[in-house]
């Protein structure tokens, strides 16, 4: 039971904020109404002081200074005409006896700045017609002095011209324009009343307003003082703060793995091989299988699988592990099966570290000998094929630990004596070994036979980074090998020696490991010379030697060139054979970190490993996981293997993205603001530009979504100052102006970042934070008691953020069914003292519930007074503040909502989540204080087919930029209900008869809505609706980029994907997957048996069956970079004319801005069409480099 003292001074600050965050005030919209006077009363219909029109007019004065006969007087209002520099006698203007009479069109301008001020006089005449043909060339020749003036660009009227009605085109522009205001006007009446009914928080804004602002001493505000506080955001202390908590998050992770490490061992240390062993094992693929007499599989015994949901509800067995063997792998081998028997005592350690930090997900152990043991225990399903081709060996996070960084050349002989099968082995060599490499490495393959081919021949004479761009590159490039001519090893070998030299002195690559790779059928020589010059005695390149098919007469050269430069000879007669064999040479790197016992913790970029069951599974429900991985090696402690070096595996536990951002307090960032890590090559491990899936829906993943760099999503910054200071681990600041895309790409939001950045200590990560300067610099805090706030917190339409933590409900298995909303009441009633929560954001929680708690009584009372919305047009209302806490309010049922997936978690653009604040937040924040946003919601297909419209606005403490914007509230209405209200303002006009002169039922003019960056909102084509009004109105919008009304700003994407028209090869899939590759092996050794039965005939048909389905195109998407525009009004300019010169006439244009709005109204000429003039389309470009050679 709260106290009343406490209550009613919480109340009461509570109501302050209200005021200071409201909407529009009734005094307020009673000054709006009054601003529409000029369409309602006569004498507003002229000028308040029409001598101030022409002092700042003197040529214009000095040369059409009118008798007083032919101007309605205003009373007491006296203009002073000069003539040759001497002053006339005043002229005192008697009130207007009849309003309907004559009217001269003094000084009419029929410009922008002018119009506003002047054409209501001119309208207002009925003598127009009978004056003008008196004195045609009055009007005129006004107009050309002010032309004369530097205004052609705005101007509207045109000389000499008149329309179809018959009435000059000065006269039609001024008609245009002031009945386009007018429906400007009306209509934002209309809307911004029907958007500050539901928006609105309390009223006396204005007058509070005031007094907060120019009173702070005064006694009102002492008495809140103690209830709110505007802090400064330090940027380098809070992502110095963010990094140490990262730092501890990572810290817990690694000490599991090496506890790991410990254990693994310590038990292969005690244990004995014995190569009869025979042990029961649970196989992952062969749990609960069961013959056909209902009897279990040999190796898959009963394995108790439970849905868990701290594994997303997978059925898993948190007591136990399982194995895994790869198909080609025989599961019952005595090495298999004596590594399988010694690392059960991982299970121990696995439960155990999970009871430790219960946050932990998967943990594993992957053997050098094939075998995969994963906690929790999970079941593994075979391909469609039966085949699981997952060998941990060739995860990144398997080499990575296992190996240093290597600088690699790849030599392929191409000789003639390696045509068919064995050129096919070799390539899946290659395709192997480049397998093996990761991102902190560099190669090149070079292909020899007498002489040299670069395979990619853009690259000759130096090493390329072997990320997953680059490999597949070169994959695509060893189909068009072909075996032909001599073999010149010698030559090979002196370029692969001079490159890794050259190399290494650039101070590029690796700096650690280099070796040579060679692939041939076989030597002639053992070539001791080249090693001579070269690498001996140092031996700082090992030489690693592949004999390619059965026969062994050169064996021996190669496995002296082998043995004489501390490598390893292998050789592969078929194509089961590659990966097993390849896979050898990553022992012999591994040594020296083995024999110097190098416990070295590695941490992967991010990623997903498809093949996992765990992934495929969840890719079906929630999309893929996206995670980083921590690993340590495991080395042989035993005294007679120390010597040699022997490699036992790699342990590793996996690190979720999404717990890196529940570290990061969205709150303290602000609305624009975002936390992001990258790795120590620049690739990002989290960022909110990062997309690492296309095709929404399918959610396939990109090729290359694992190594963005930094570079390509802040791009801005072209000279990657942030960039190079961030991958050095340097700690700092930097500043620039940004441009965001929101609303899938199709707005911006143009802001100055400020940068902080530091190094997460044990890891290759460095951390940065943006901030957005302005209100995103400054924090918010109020304060009320926990009995106002819990009360408060008990209301239906209260949500918080489901991906923002406000509790950790990860640490206990009791708290993890419980949403944040429910976690904070139990950690505040103090039912769970365990858990762990930000007492700081849940006390900013508490203030903003009781706050913004009057909303929901209001709300609730339009929907109870049917007048308000009969016909059910405004569905939702909607307010979130700057703590992730949101109340909506539905005005209709849930099925009749329009847009269902609103406010939803489907719909994550417009819900706070762990990368940003709602789309209709972040937009309504970068308007002016109290103006409203407006928009039609993107669909993710090509066309815009929403019907609904959504406004908002956002609820600033201050007038300034220094103050926080802390709310955000507005609507969804139906399209429908929004384009009625418009069209219904737009009829009423202005003139005092009440008929229309033009509107836009003329079929002589089109009338549109659109937003501030350039999208229709209304047409008269219901079909253009969401289009951008450039592909409508090209010559418009070209004249309005032209005048300065909207700016275009050039836009990148570099992980855009393009559609190309690729061949489809076999041959080259083939490379890929050793399976395919084996059944290509076999179609050739047939395709051979044909060519020698038949000679040409069969064969003919053969390939040309062959080459058709090579030569096959098939449209694919690739990765790619793409430029592209997007368009902003300029807010200074509030309305402009236009006139566009055609092929055969002049198009007049009118634009103004709905006030206190981000919308225009538009009003073009619709009976001269400038077919010349292309659209203007948002369409995206591929960019295209060119490789320029500089000559030596």
């Amino acid at each position: 039971m709260r106290s009343p003292a406490s209550s009613s001074s919480a109340r009461a600050a509570g109501l302050w904020l209200l005021e200071a965050l409201s909407g529009l005030p009734s005094a307020a919209r009673y000054l709006f109404r009054c601003s529409l006077s000029p369409f309602t009363s006569p004498v507003s219909l002229f000028p308040p002081d029409p001598a101030a029109l022409f002092v700042n007019e003197p040529a214009l004065v000095k040369r059409h200074c009118l008798p007083q006969e032919h101007v309605p007087a205003v009373e007491g209002v006296v203009l002073r005409c000069a003539e040759g520099g001497e002053h006339l006698e005043p002229t005192t203007w008697r009130r207007a006896q009849n309003v309907q009479g004559e009217c001269r069109a003094a000084g009419l301008l029929c410009s922008a700045g002018a119009l506003r001020k002047h054409c209501e006089l001119f309208l207002s005449a009925e003598s127009w017609t009978a004056d003008q043909e008196s004195d045609p060339a009055l009007p005129r020749q006004i107009f050309r002095r002010r032309v004369g003036l530097g205004l052609q660009q705005n101007s509207l009227c045109s000389e000499n011209k008149e329309d179809n009605k018959g009435l000059p085109s000065v006269q039609r522009c001024c008609t245009m324009f002031y009945q386009s205001r007018a429906i400007s006007q009306n209509w934002e009446t209309a809307s911004r009343n029907q958007v500050t009914t539901y928006c609105r928080l309390s009223i006396g804004f204005e007058e509070h307003k005031a007094t907060f602002q120019s009173s702070l001493p005064s006694q009102k505000y002492k008495e809140y003082e103690k209830d709110v506080a505007i802090e400064e955001i330090d940027g380098l202390q809070l992502v110095k703060k963010l990094a140490k908590n990262m730092e501890e998050m990572f810290h817990k992770k690694s000490e599991a793995v090496r506890r790991l490490v410990e254990a693994a061992e310590d038990a292969y240390l005690k244990h004995e091989f014995d190569a009869d062993l025979q042990y029961e094992y649970f196989n992952a693929v062969l749990i609960n299988e069961r013959d056909e007499e209902g009897n279990y599989l040999e190796l898959g015994k009963e394995f108790i699988l439970v849905p868990n949901d701290h594994f997303n509800n997978l059925p898993v067995n948190i007591s136990l592990s399982d194995v895994q063997v790869p198909t080609n792998m025989y599961n019952k081998d005595p090495a298999i099966v004596n590594g399988v028997y010694w690392s059960e005592s991982l299970n121990k350690v696995f439960v155990d570290n999970f009871d430790r930090d219960p946050s932990l997900i998967w943990q594993y152990f992957g053997s050098a000998k094939g075998f995969f043991r994963q906690y929790p225990g999970i079941k593994w399903e075979p391909d469609e094929n039966g085949v699981i081709a997952f060998d941990c060996r060739n995860r990144k996070w398997y080499i990575q630990a296992a190996t240093s960084p290597k600088d690699v050349v790849i030599l392929v002989d191409v000789s003639g004596s390696m045509k068919g099968l064995r050129l096919t082995i070799a390539k899946q060599t290659v395709s192997s070994i480049l397998d093996t490499l990761g991102d902190d490495d560099f190669f090149n393959i070079i292909a020899y036979n007498e002489e040299l081919h670069y395979v990619e021949p853009c690259l000759n004479g130096t090493l390329v980074q072997a990320d997953r761009a680059n490999k597949e590159h070169f994959r695509e490039h060893l189909d068009k090998l072909f075996a032909k001519g001599i073999g010149m090893l010698d030559i090979a070998l002196n370029e692969a020696f001079n490159m890794l030299n050259e190399f290494n002195h650039t101070g590029q690559g690796s700096i650690c490991s280099q070796a040579i790779m060679l692939i041939t059928d076989g030597a002639v020589d053992t070539y001791d010379t080249i090693f001579a010059k070269y690498n001996w005695p140092d031996r700082k390149v090992r030489i690693f030697t592949y004999l390619i098919g059965r026969e062994a007469a050169f064996a021996d050269n190669l496995k002296w060139m082998a043995c004489a430069n501390k490598g390893f000879f292998t050789q592969i007669s078929t194509l089961a054979d590659v990966q097993e064999n390849v896979m050898e040479y990553l022992h012999v790197l591994s040594r020296p970190k083995v024999i110097d016992q190098e416990h070295d913790v590695v941490w992967t970029e991010a990623y997903v490993d498809s093949t996992l069951p765990q992934a495929q599974k969840l890719a079906d429900d929630q999309g893929l996981v996206l995670m980083t991985t921590v690993a340590m090696p495991v080395f042989s402690k035993q005294n007679e293997t120390r010597s040699k070096g022997i490699l036992l595996g790699v342990v590793g536990t996996d690190v979720p993205v999404k717990e890196l951002l529940k570290t990061i307090p969205k709150y303290k960032l602000g609305i624009h603001g975002y936390a992001f890590a990258i790795t120590n090559n620049g690739y990002i491990l989290t960022h909110p530009e990062l997309r690492p899936l296309y095709e929404e829906g399918k959610k396939r993943r990109k090729p290359n979504y694992s190594s963005v760099d930094l570079s390509e999503v802040e791009w801005e910054d072209r000279d990657d100052v942030l960039r190079n200071a961030m991958v050095n681990r340097k700690t700092g600041k930097f500043s620039m102006e940004v441009k965001k895309t929101v609303d899938k790409g199709k707005r911006v939001l143009v802001m100055t970042n400020d940068y902080y950045y530091t190094d997460i200590k044990g890891t290759p990560f460095s951390l940065g934070v943006a901030l957005s300067r302005g209100h995103g610099k400054y924090f918010f805090r109020g304060n009320v008691t926990v009995e106002e706030g819990l009360h408060d917190l008990e209301h239906p339409d209260v949500s918080l953020a489901d991906e923002w933590s406000y509790c950790n409900t990860d640490l206990h298995p009791e708290h993890r069914q419980m949403t944040q909303l429910e976690a904070i009441k139990r950690y505040l009633t103090g039912k769970e003292p365990l858990l762990q929560c930000d007492k700081e954001l849940i006390q900013e929680v508490l203030f903003d519930a009781v706050v913004s708690a009057p909303i929901e009584a209001y709300w609730t009372s339009l929907a109870l007074n049917k007048s308000e919305n009969s016909d059910k047009g405004v569905e939702v209302a909607f307010l979130g503040t700057r703590t992730g806490l949101s109340r909506i309010n539905l005005f209709v049922g849930p099925e009749q909502l329009t847009n269902q997936d609103f406010l939803t978690a489907e719909d994550k653009e417009n819900i706070f989540n762990a990368d940003h604040f709602p789309l209709w937040y972040r937009r309504a924040a970068e308007q002016i204080p109290g103006s409203f946003v407006y928009s039609i919601p993107f669909s993710t297909e090509t066309a815009n087919k929403s019907n609904v419209v959504t406004a908002s606005t956002a609820i600033q403490l201050l007038d300034d930029r220094k103050s926080p914007v802390v709310a955000a509230v507005g609507i969804q209405m139906k399209l429908e209900f929004f384009q009625r209200k418009f069209w219904t303002a737009s009829r009423q006009c202005a003139s005092l008869d009440g008929r229309c002169a033009i509107s836009c039922d003329d079929e002589s003019i089109n009338c549109y809505l659109i937003d501030n960056n350039g999208f229709i909102l209304v047409s008269e084509d219901y079909r253009q609706t969401g289009n951008f009004f450039g592909e409508v109105e090209g010559a418009v919008m070209n004249k309005l980029l032209t005048m300065g009304s909207f700016k275009r700003i050039t836009l990148y994407d570099y992980q855009a994907m393009c559609r190309t028209n690729k061949e489809s090869s076999d041959s080259a899939h083939s490379l890929l997957d050793p399976y395919n590759a084996f059944f290509a092996a076999v179609k050739w050794i047939m395709t051979e048996l044909v060519l020698f039965l038949v000679e040409f005939n069969l064969c003919s048909w053969w390939h040309s069956d062959l080459t058709a389905k090579a030569q096959r195109l098939k449209q694919t998407l690739e990765p790619c970079d793409t430029e592209y525009p997007a368009f902003v009004s300029e807010r200074t300019i509030k309305e402009t004319t236009g006139n566009i010169a055609c092929d055969d006439c002049f198009k007049s244009f009118v634009i103004q801005q709905i006030p206190s709005s981000n919308l225009f109204m538009v009003v073009v000429d619709n009976e001269c069409f400038c077919d010349s003039v292309p659209p203007i389309t948002m369409a995206p470009i591929e960019i295209r480099y060119i490789l320029l050679f500089a000559k030596l």
